[in-house]
């Protein structure tokens, strides 16, 4: 279920997150808009956002717990948070148009969606919080749900 306590990790990933985020506000792909937006998805987002902050600072289990098999999730959670990064560097050293936006990156779709929330998927695995993982379900469903519509629209 998890232990509440504060975690340094869950706020280091939530720092991953949010800093790009506040800087891609400053520079919106040209002809960006939230206009059309599938209302089911974005509460799903909304709520998804609001539940995977509290939980990522709310439960110690995702604090390090010394060396064991179960590290190989938080690695890899790390390691996708850092392509999370890399994918910001790439888009913000582009033309920052739609398409750079909804790219995908490394052969992962819509990087700039999927990487975080699978990251924050196996933070929860490895800290063994199905709040987490729910969180994260959520999340899921809401922002990738409406990556895909604007995507589509692109292409469309």
């Amino acid at each position: 279920m998890g232990h509440f306590g504060f975690s340094y990790i869950g706020l280091l990933f939530l720092l991953l997150l949010a800093v790009p985020n506040l800087l891609w506000t400053r520079r919106l792909p040209a002809g960006y808009s939230t206009q059309g937006e599938n209302k089911i998805l974005l509460v799903l987002e909304r709520t998804g956002q609001v539940c995977v902050t509290c939980t990522a600072l709310a439960f110690s289990d995702f604090n390090w717990r010394g060396w064991s098999a179960w590290c190989l999730w938080l690695f890899a959670a790390i390691l996708l948070m850092l392509l999370y990064a890399c994918f910001w560097i790439r888009y913000f050293t582009s033309k920052r148009t739609l398409r750079d936006f909804y790219s995908s990156f490394l052969g992962v779709p819509m990087a700039g969606a999927t990487l975080p929330v699978a990251a924050f998927l196996l933070l929860g695995i490895y800290g063994q919080v199905i709040w987490m993982v729910l969180s994260a379900a959520v999340l899921g469903i809401g922002h990738i749900g409406i990556h895909w519509q604007h995507r589509r629209a692109l292409a469309g």
